[in-house]
């Protein structure tokens, strides 16, 4: 090693290696006794460097010496400037300068022709160099800085900027020309100062996720939706009610003079509406009060010895595609693996209600030798015993390959019945057994691409508040999947149809043999969901 040469950088130069890292209090202690050692710009090889968290305050100017580094990471040092100098890096295409203390950036930044991805997050810049020359530029963050206007980026030139992050700024307006950037997926506009969003926007066909969160929005409505809603409704809100540039807004001037007593003349009305607005837009679940025409589940007093807690509501409306169908069945197995701990605390079915009979159904324990059904996947009606022996069997081929004195996991929900007299089913008013939980379903009454309307029953031998907890989670997550959506009124295209996702749930009673009622689910105090800010629960029976 010469003179003071840093180990780090003699070994970099033996071994010619093509990445190098400086990092730390020892590399910062160094830094602060002697700068940074001058021998590192020799390494001409280098296509990655590091230098973070120490107390480095500038780059020299040597820093172009390195014309094949392609990746320059910066972060969390005392940088308070940047030497122009990296402009003369022509492959270099990460640039990483996050957490520092920069006040204004190189206006060379331009000539990185290069440039793929630019991070100056967490610093103090108050301005920030036009980019509409970086052409490859594709990922963007200036968060957390003092901007107060728009950086210059609006140029149809950047036709890779997909991901724009400019979070916690002082950023006033959004320019109406954003709408010129194709590729743009991710704009985060969050805590800053913008009062008016541009109906551009929505013309962005690629614009996935967009944060306006915690900004002073004059639309009130837009203001709640930012926080209540997915991207997709808040964008659909900007194209119907966001101004467009003037040359837009020219083909709607007319008649706005009449417009304007009427307006303020309604604004109360307006606000008030406001509520009416979100719930239209945003995704929803409509609870719909139980009828004459609803089944009643009856529930007899011996299964309370075997598997007391049953909660049962019915979903209209369902529009499967063969993907969401697909999705849907893998939801209700996931249900199973993790909130429903392999079927052990509790235990979600799924039936088409066009085959389930009319009329109540009864919630009963019976022996299982004198009980048939038709279980998933069979045409023929074996009894429960035969269901269960059968599970069992294999249950306990598995246990004696692994060599295990006790069932997997996945088989462990069999010791809720092993050594029982009566086992639970669930019977339709023509006798048919739709349910035997927690083993199986009937294959008579599963659910198909076709169906429009199912009965969900979650049944328990833990607690009444875990089938509440496996229902208000299906349902969110049914949500989720848009199995369901909302109707076109007559006088609509299905364009214009409300962009949010309706879930139509009807409560379902469950009463005790003597006819007095045990649950009604989902009640008021069913479907709360703390932090699933995109869904709106609407109880038409309040």
């Amino acid at each position: 090693m010469t003179g003071g040469e840093w180990s780090e950088i003699t070994t970099a130069k033996e071994e010619n290696r093509h990445e190098l890292i400086l990092s730390g209090p020892t590399v910062s202690e160094r830094i602060e006794k002697n700068g940074l050692d001058s021998s590192l710009f020799g390494v001409t090889g280098l296509n990655f460097l590091r230098i973070s968290e120490t107390c480095l305050e500038t780059v020299p100017d040597a820093i172009s010496n390195l014309q094949n580094l392609s990746t320059l990471v910066l972060h969390s040092n005392k940088l308070k400037r940047l030497t122009p100098s990296l402009s003369k890096l022509p492959k270099l295409k990460n640039l990483d300068a996050s957490r520092n203390q920069l006040e204004d950036f190189p206006e060379e930044i331009a000539d990185l022709s290069a440039l793929y991805s630019l991070n100056s997050s967490f610093n103090q810049l108050t301005t920030f160099p036009c980019l509409v020359k970086n052409i490859r530029l594709t990922i963007l963050d200036l968060s957390n800085n003092c901007l107060e206007d728009f950086p210059d980026i609006c140029c149809d030139q950047l036709c890779h900027l997909s991901e724009v992050r400019l979070g916690s700024n002082k950023i006033k307006s959004i320019p109406h020309s954003i709408s010129v950037l194709p590729a743009l997926k991710v704009l985060d506009l969050s805590e800053n100062k913008i009062k008016d969003v541009p109906g551009e926007l929505s013309d962005i066909s690629k614009l996935k996720e967009l944060n306006l969160k915690g900004n002073p929005l004059s639309d009130r409505r837009l203001g709640k939706m930012v926080v209540q809603c997915h991207s997709k409704q808040v964008l659909e809100y900007i194209r119907q009610h966001c101004k467009r540039d003037a040359a837009g807004a020219k083909d709607s001037a007319k008649g706005k003079k009449g417009q304007r007593k009427t307006n303020a003349s309604e604004s109360s009305a307006s606000v008030d509406a406001s509520e009416e607005t979100v719930n239209q837009i945003c995704n929803r679940i409509e609870v719909m009060r139980v009828t004459d025409d609803t089944p009643t589940v009856v529930v007899d007093k011996e299964v309370k010895s075997v598997r007391p807690y049953i909660v049962c509501c019915i979903v209209k409306g369902l529009s499967f595609t063969a993907d969401s169908f697909k999705k849907f069945i893998k939801l209700q197995n996931n249900l199973h693996d993790t909130i429903c701990n392999k079927r052990q605390a509790a235990t979600l079915a799924t039936h088409d209600l066009a085959t389930v009979a009319s009329g109540s159904l009864q919630y009963v324990a019976k022996p299982p030798d004198q009980v048939f059904l038709q279980p998933l996947g069979s045409t023929k009606d074996t009894p429960a015993s035969l269901v269960f022996s059968r599970l069992t069997s294999h249950a306990q081929s598995v246990m004696h390959d692994k060599k295990r004195n006790k069932y997997s996991g996945i088989h462990k929900f069999l010791y809720l019945l092993e050594g029982k007299p009566l086992y639970p089913f669930l019977i339709d008013s023509d006798g048919t057994v739709i349910s035997f939980p927690p083993l199986t379903n009937s294959n008579e009454t599963k659910m198909s691409v076709g169906s429009e309307a199912m009965l969900v029953e979650v049944t328990s031998s833990a607690s009444l508040a875990t089938c509440k907890k496996v229902m208000d989670t299906f349902l969110l997550e049914c949500m989720r999947l848009e199995i369901s959506k909302p109707p076109v009124e007559a006088d609509q295209q299905p364009s214009e149809a409300s962009p949010g996702s309706l879930l139509t749930v009807e409560q379902v009673k469950i009463v005790d043999s003597a006819g007095i009622l045990q649950v009604l689910y989902p009640s008021r105090n069913d479907l709360i969901f703390e932090g699933a800010d995109s869904i709106t629960v609407v109880r038409n029976y309040e």
